[in-house]
C-alpha cells in the first residue's frame, strides 16, 4: 500500500483520538463549570466543586492544544479555510475560554459575596458556551458549510454567524453539552461527600446522559434527510491533491454511504448507545468510576460515529461541493506526516500517562475542612 495514503489514514485517526480525549477531558471540567451555580447552593459547595477539578482543568486544555495543532500541521488547507472563514466563532470560543483561568484564579481572591458571584457566572458561561460551540461545529460540518475557492487556493467564506446557528448544529451544541454536564457531574459524584452536593451532581448528571441519548437519536434521524456528500471523482487517495481536482456531489442520506458498504461500522453508533445506556445504570447504582468510563465510552461513540459517516470527507462545501476538503486533499506533505508521526508516538502516550498519574495522586473524596483550611484552595 502507498506510504502517503497509509500516513493520511493515520492522521485522520489520531485527529479523531484528540477530538475525543477534548470531549472526554475538557469536556469533564467545562461540565463542572457549567454545573457550578447548581450544584453549588453556598459559597463552601461551590469551592468544593473547582476544588474537585483543580488539578486537572488547566492540564486538560492540552487537548486544544494538540487538537489544534495537529490541524494545523497535519491538514493544513482545513485549518486556515476553518479558522479564518469562521473567525467569530473562534473569536467567541478564544474569549470564553480565556474567562476560565481568570475564574479558577482570581474567584477566591476576595471574601465578598459579590466578588465571587461575577467568576462564578464567568466559569458558568466559560463552561457552557464553548462545548455548544464544539457541538455546533461538528453539526456544521455534517450539514456543510459555505466556501469556496480561488485558483489559487485562496479560500472565501460566503456564509454569516447566524448561518452557523442553525437548528441541526444548535442541537448537536446541546447534545456536546449534555455529554460535558453527564461527566461534570459524574466527577462530582465520585469526589464529593455524601450530602446535598453529590445528589445534584448525580441528578445533574442523570438528566444530561438522559438529553443525550435522546437527542443522539434525533441526530440520527435527522441526518437521514440532510444531504450528504459522496466523492464521485478524485485522484487516488496516495497521490498529492488539490480540492480544485476532484467531483462531489450531494446525496439524499448520503452519510449512510459508508454504513452501507460496511455494515461493521454500525458498531461505532451502538457504542454510543452502549456507552449513554451503561452510564446511566451505572449511575443508578452509585457507582462513580464505572459511569466516567462509560460517559468515555460515550464521548467515543458519538465522535467515532460523525467521523465514519463523513469520510474521508472533513469539511464539506455547501456552495461548491466539488471543493469540499477531505483527508485527501487537505493533508500535508508525506515527509511532514512522517515526522509528525514519530513526535506523536513519544507525546501522545506521555500526556495519557502523567494525566494518568495526576488521576491516582489526587484520587479522593475533596472535604469542606480541607478546602476551608487550605490557604492554596480555590
Amino acid at each position: 500500500m502507498e506510504l502517503y495514503l497509509v500516513f493520511k489514514v493515520l492522521w485522520w485517526l489520531v485527529l479523531g483520538v484528540l477530538l475525543m480525549g477534548l470531549g472526554i477531558m475538557v469536556g469533564m471540567d467545562m461540565g463542572v463549570g457549567a454545573l457550578l451555580r447548581y450544584v453549588g447552593r453556598t459559597d463552601t459547595e461551590r469551592r468544593i466543586a473547582l476544588n474537585i477539578v483543580a488539578p486537572h482543568w488547566d492540564g486538560n486544555q492540552v487537548w486544544f492544544v494538540l487538537g489544534g495543532g495537529a490541524v494545523f500541521a497535519a491538514f493544513p488547507l482545513l485549518y486556515a479555510t476553518a479558522f479564518s472563514g469562521l473567525y467569530i466563532v473562534m473569536l467567541l470560543l478564544l474569549w470564553t475560554m480565556i474567562l476560565r483561568p481568570l475564574g479558577f484564579e482570581y474567584r477566591s481572591k476576595l471574601p465578598t459575596a459579590a466578588w465571587r458571584n461575577v467568576w462564578d457566572w464567568a466559569l458558568v458561561v466559560s463552561g457552557t458556551v464553548p462545548m455548544i460551540v464544539y457541538g455546533a461545529g461538528v453539526g456544521n460540518m455534517l450539514r456543510g458549510v459555505p466556501f469556496h475557492f480561488d485558483w489559487d487556493l485562496t479560500s472565501h467564506y460566503t456564509g454569516s454567524f447566524v448561518s452557523l446557528l442553525n437548528p441541526f448544529a444548535v442541537m448537536c451544541g446541546i447534545l456536546s453539552l449534555s455529554l460535558a454536564v453527564y461527566m461534570g457531574g459524574v466527577m462530582l459524584t465520585g469526589r464529593s461527600e455524601p450530602g446535598p452536593l453529590q445528589a445534584r451532581a448525580r441528578r445533574a448528571a442523570t438528566v444530561g446522559i438522559a438529553i443525550a441519548f435522546t437527542l443522539f437519536t434525533i441526530g440520527g434521524w435527522w441526518t437521514i434527510h440532510l444531504n450528504g456528500y459522496r466523492l464521485v471523482q478524485a485522484p487516488a487517495p496516495g497521490l498529492a491533491q488539490t480540492p480544485l481536482q476532484q467531483t462531489a456531489v450531494l446525496v439524499s442520506a448520503g452519510w449512510f454511504d459508508n454504513y452501507r458498504a460496511v455494515p461493521a461500522l454500525w458498531l461505532v453508533p451502538a457504542l454510543a448507545y452502549l456507552g449513554m445506556t451503561l452510564g446511566f445504570f451505572a449511575l443508578r447504582a452509585r457507582r462513580a468510576t464505572l459511569a466516567w468510563w462509560c460517559g468515555a465510552l460515550a464521548w467515543i461513540g458519538v465522535i467515532g460515529t460523525v467521523g465514519v459517516s463523513m469520510f474521508p470527507f472533513l469539511l464539506p462545501s455547501s456552495s461548491h461541493p466539488s471543493q469540499s476538503l477531505t483527508v485527501w486533499n487537505s493533508v500535508s506533505s508525506r515527509h511532514t506526516l512522517i515526522w509528525m508521526a514519530g513526535w506523536a508516538a513519544i507525546f501522545v502516550p506521555a500526556i495519557v500517562a502523567y494525566t494518568s498519574w495526576a488521576f491516582y495522586i489526587m484520587r479522593g473524596k475533596v472535604k469542606a475542612e480541607h478546602v476551608e483550611a487550605d490557604p492554596h484552595a480555590y
